[in-house]
């Protein structure tokens, strides 16, 4: 089955612009049926297996991460076989947190939380080797990405369908276009939204 499971970030969440545009979409164009978008805990086991339950759910669907979503999404992707887009994903996040333990904010449910060593250990139980099934992989990056060092992507995803765009930022500049590219990755068809303005969103 056609499906698509999108993957957010750290302290992100559902109503998240991107996943939000995503929802908007799907919705117009009668494919919110094959969309999932879960509102991930903040811990990555709770995290992992939220979207197992999804992957089993949908069977074999694109996988859309962003940013901590896209770590989840290559982890998820090895282990199943799948094929995945990654947006500014982060590239082994738990050697990231030095210094940043302690209560975090998510800034769309509000929910304050901590972070803890057992969190960062987490994380590093799913950093897998870099991807050797490299067309299974879509990976766009923006270098102005002012939370991750675009170059640490570029490095690890070397093998695969890189789209690099220059300027931009972490939260992804110019999504709402992009997302006819993501529909047709994940094999639906055109007609679906062959009327739709995406500049609306």
């Amino acid at each position: 089955m056609t499906s698509i499971l999108y993957i957010h970030g750290l302290n992100s969440s559902p109503t998240s612009t991107k996943a939000s545009q995503l929802q908007q979409v799907a919705e117009r164009c009668g494919i919110a049926p094959h969309l999932r978008v879960p509102a991930l805990h903040h811990h990555p086991r709770q995290a992992i297996a939220q979207l197992q339950a999804a992957i089993a759910e949908l069977g074999r669907p694109l996988l859309v991460g962003s940013s901590l979503g896209g770590y989840y999404a290559t982890y998820l992707a090895e282990q199943h076989g799948l094929s995945a887009l990654l947006i500014n994903p982060a590239v082994s996040p738990h050697r990231l947190f030095d210094g940043y333990l302690g209560e975090q904010l998510n800034h769309y449910s509000g929910e304050t939380w901590q972070l803890t060593q057992d969190h960062v250990d987490a994380l590093a139980e799913l950093e897998v080797p870099p991807p050797q099934d490299a067309e299974r992989y879509h990976v766009w990056l923006q270098s102005a990405d002012e939370t991750l060092d675009y170059r640490q992507a570029e490095r690890y995803y070397q093998g695969c369908q890189l789209d690099i765009q220059e300027g931009g930022d972490h939260s992804y500049q110019g999504f709402a276009s992009r997302i006819a590219e993501i529909l047709t990755l994940a094999g639906f068809a055109p007609a679906r939204w062959a009327d739709f303005d995406f500049s609306t969103l």
